[in-house]
C-alpha cells in the first residue's frame, strides 16, 4: 500500500524505503529520553518538512479536500502538539 501511495504521487520507487527508515529512526529519537537538545530539534524539523511536503503532494495530486490530504493535516496537528509539549517539558 505504501509503495502504491509513493508511486501515485509520482515519486521514484527508491524514495519510499528511505523515507520509512528515516521515520523509524526519527520516532526512536523522539521516544527515547536520553536524546536531548539539538538532535531532537533536527528530528522535529525533519518531520515538519516530511508532513509539509506530503500535504502539498497530496493536495496537488488528489485535491485539497481529499481524505489523504486531510489526514496529513491531522498529522501536522499531532506534530504540533508533540513539539509544543516537548518545549514545555524542557522549560
Amino acid at each position: 500500500m505504501a509503495v502504491e501511495g509513493i508511486k501515485h504521487l509520482g515519486y521514484p520507487n527508491y524514495f519510499g524505503p528511505h523515507l520509512a527508515i528515516m521515520k523509524i529512526i526519527g520516532s526512536i529519537v523522539l521516544l527515547l529520553p536520553y536524546f536531548k537538545g539539538r538532535i531532537k530539534e533536527w528530528v522535529y524539523a525533519g518531520f515538519f518538512y516530511d508532513f509539509l511536503w506530503a500535504t502539498i503532494s497530496h493536495g496537488f495530486v488528489d485535491g485539497w479536500m481529499h481524505q489523504e490530504t486531510l489526514s496529513m493535516l491531522l498529522a501536522f496537528g499531532i506534530w504540533t502538539a508533540s513539539y509544543t509539549s516537548y518545549h514545555q517539558l524542557i522549560r
